[in-house]
């Protein structure tokens, strides 16, 4: 599985963190290439890692057995279409696309046809190896191919499946947009406790950690979020007064119109930016 000649066309955040992450996993940093049309962040991925760094598309994809789009999603036709013009010694190389909003039958088609394309959603804590990242194959990726996609994205974290590409409209409300609901939550109760008198710096490492505390428990316990939530909730205390708030401020039906928001947003996105996929 580490053999793989694998070029990354951007070299952005989430490239670099799934350089990172490859390297930490045992990839031979020669066996990794860069292109960018930023020069300067070509020469720093390559003083970091000690990667390989391609000067054009082509020269970077030529010779790979994987080739990762992780350009903005508004660039990706243009690269893709460019790719397609080029001779490659593997015409049909696996690609994978973190690009969001990008639907697969949009990519293979820019790239040429019948291309095994794997799209995929990391999201930002991918940047610590944190992340979680669901993945899609279309018909034209093999089984091997799909082993290959699963464990360079297991780099930076998390891996799911998923077999309707549909689903990635929510994957992208849920998981994709996921850390800013959560970021804005830690404001908000910073925000709150300081107006208890709480220190600024004190209420920033106590949100801080309390987050964490409670993601860490969540994730060594067999219980779902409702029964951790019980267990903690002594009846006639603090926390229970608290909840109550919550619930009376409808929270649970204000998260449900948020994440619908964000489906309906990429559902929209991704008919924007395929618009020629059917041309």
């Amino acid at each position: 599985m580490k053999n793989h000649s694998i070029s990354f066309i951007g070299g952005g955040n989430m490239a670099g963190s799934l350089i990172g992450g490859l390297i930490a996993d045992g990839y031979a940093p020669n066996l990794l290439t860069v292109a960018d049309v930023d020069g300067e962040k070509r020469t720093q991925l390559q003083e970091r890692f000690g990667i390989r760094a391609a000067a054009s598309n082509a020269e970077a994809t030529r010779h790979s057995d994987i080739l990762v789009i992780a350009v903005k999603p508004q660039m990706v036709e243009a690269v893709a279409r460019e790719l397609a013009s080029e001779e490659r010694d593997e015409p049909k190389q696996l690609v994978i696309s973190i690009a969001a909003g990008i639907r697969t039958n949009s990519l293979a088609m820019w790239l040429g046809g019948k291309v095994p394309v794997v799209r995929a959603m990391p999201n930002t804590p991918a940047l610590v190896q944190s992340g979680a990242t669901v993945l899609y194959a279309n018909e034209y990726v093999n089984v091997l191919q799909r082993e290959t996609a699963e464990s360079i994205l297991r780099a930076v974290g998390l891996t799911q499946w998923v077999a309707d590409e549909t689903l990635m409209d929510a994957v992208t409300a849920l998981s994709g947009s996921g850390p800013a609901y959560f970021f804005l939550i830690m404001e908000a109760l910073e925000q709150a406790a300081g107006s208890l008198g709480l220190p600024p710096e004190l209420a920033r490492v106590l949100t801080i950690q309390t987050a964490f505390g409670a993601a860490k428990m969540a994730l060594e316990n067999t219980s779902g979020p409702e029964e951790l939530r019980i267990q903690v909730t002594s009846p006639g205390g603090t926390t229970e007064r608290a909840l109550q708030v919550l619930r009376e401020g409808n929270l649970c039906d204000l998260f449900r119109r948020a994440l619908q928001a964000a489906h309906e947003r990429s559902v929209e996105l991704s008919k924007l930016l395929g618009k020629d996929s059917h041309a």
